[in-house]
């Protein structure tokens, strides 16, 4: 039996660096500090929590611990968001131009620092809370219409749980995961039907995380496409696909690196980001890799 893949902890990096003064150049990589001094260095895209693709434009945006980040077809470099700093931990798009997210604030926002669900409806560029603000703080966020899978840590009790929306994140019900979750993607067929990957094992439930069945796979990222194929990538970046809903696995291909983010768009598109925040895209179902983006 294969060891339990181990995911590697977020580094925190210095609050001073996600604090960005005013001015600087526009291309998002400088800026001047408030007292007119020289050009402080923008960190750039730091560890990759999400990734998702906007479908009104088809570019490529990445959620980060420094910000949110947008890589459109054909350029490689991605590029800072409204110059914002928000430390999107959750990350998920779900209509042209609007996204959900949670996580911590920009640290210019006089905002509690669990951010709750939270909406954008232009891009990224703004946000507006939905509900949970300064309660909860969702590492994995997936939607599917009006459902929502969120798991993180509550603020008071500072205890990670599950939680399931069925109004848009309105109001949420708590589940019991099988263990502290790493990922979870929902069956394109059946709002009800997850699977989920904690820190040793992947699991699956039928009815939105009431119950759970342990699956035979090692800790992976998992990405549902519409082509009902289940795909998971191990933190060594092997890819695998079941076409069983997790019930029997098939390795076929290799990212290439440990993977930070795993996303699929379409039917075999699917987008890695590595925790070098190299992004790379496969088009026919994981069997080969090019590189996206760059940090």
């Amino acid at each position: 039996m294969m060891r339990p893949a181990r995911w590697p902890l977020i580094v925190l990096v210095a609050t001073a660096l996600l604090i960005p003064a005013c001015g600087g150049g526009d291309d998002g990589r400088s800026r001047e500090s408030k007292a007119g001094g020289p050009k402080i260095a923008d960190p750039g895209p730091i560890h990759v929590h999400g990734l998702g693709i906007n479908p009104k434009d088809g570019a490529l945006f990445v959620a980060t611990h420094t910000g949110l980040f947008r890589a459109p077809e054909g350029e490689r470099r991605a590029r800072r968001v409204a110059n914002r700093f928000q430390d999107t931990m959750g990350f998920t798009v779900v209509g042209p131009d609007r996204f959900l997210g949670s996580g911590h604030p920009d640290g210019r926002e006089k905002l509690p620092p669990f951010l709750g669900l939270i909406e954008s409806r232009d891009a990224g560029r703004t946000w507006k809370p939905i509900s949970l603000l300064g309660k909860r703080d969702f590492h994995v966020l997936e939607a599917t219409g009006e459902r929502i899978y969120g798991f993180g840590s509550d603020f008071e009790t500072k205890n990670a749980g599950l939680l399931v929306s069925d109004d848009g994140g309105q109001s949420w019900a708590e589940r019991k995961p099988p263990e502290g979750l790493v990922s979870l993607a929902i069956d394109p067929d059946d709002p009800n039907r997850i699977a989920v990957s904690g820190e040793r094992r992947l699991y699956v439930s039928d009815d939105a995380g009431r119950r759970w069945r342990p699956l035979d796979r090692e800790a992976s990222l998992l990405a549902w496409p519409a082509t009902g194929r289940l795909f998971a990538v191990a933190s060594d970046g092997t890819v695998a696909q079941s076409g069983e809903g997790g019930r029997s696995w098939r390795d076929v291909g290799q990212v290439g690196g440990q993977p930070a983010a795993f996303e699929s768009e379409g039917t075999d598109e699917l987008y890695v980001a590595l925790h070098d925040g190299t992004i790379k895209r496969s088009t026919d179902g994981g069997a080969s890799w090019s590189v996206q983006s760059t940090p």
